[in-house]
């Protein structure tokens, strides 16, 4: 697989905080809900321990790793996860917005 290109190479470092921020708000909104559920404490406190140990492990499959030889393949993933909005894919360059739906396309 090809490098990232060193413009889209920092628009991703910049996009990368902003996907983990989303991405983290995603998680705290489903852990909010579980808080004012009505079920016994106990079992909000279980819901919330498998969610968040569900989300630690798809966050590190997101974001871990920041690299640039993995910046295609983290870009595809934040993209498949709809951590990205229209205007941000779109400061991508044409050719690494192509590579990335390629990859999108194998999955």
């Amino acid at each position: 697989m090809r490098e990232i290109k060193e413009t889209d190479w920092r628009v991703l470092s910049r996009l990368h905080r902003l996907a983990v921020e989303r991405f983290c708000e995603r998680v705290l909104t489903e852990v909010e809900s579980v808080i004012n559920n009505t079920e016994g404490a106990h079992q909000r406190y279980l819901d919330i321990f498998r969610i968040m140990k569900r989300r630690d492990r798809e966050m590190a499959q997101l974001f871990n790793g920041l690299k640039r030889s993995q910046g295609l393949n983290m870009l595809a993933r934040i993209r498949s996860a709809e951590l990205l909005t229209e205007e941000e894919f779109s400061s991508l360059s044409s050719e690494t917005r192509g590579v990335i739906q390629m990859l999108l396309d194998r999955d």
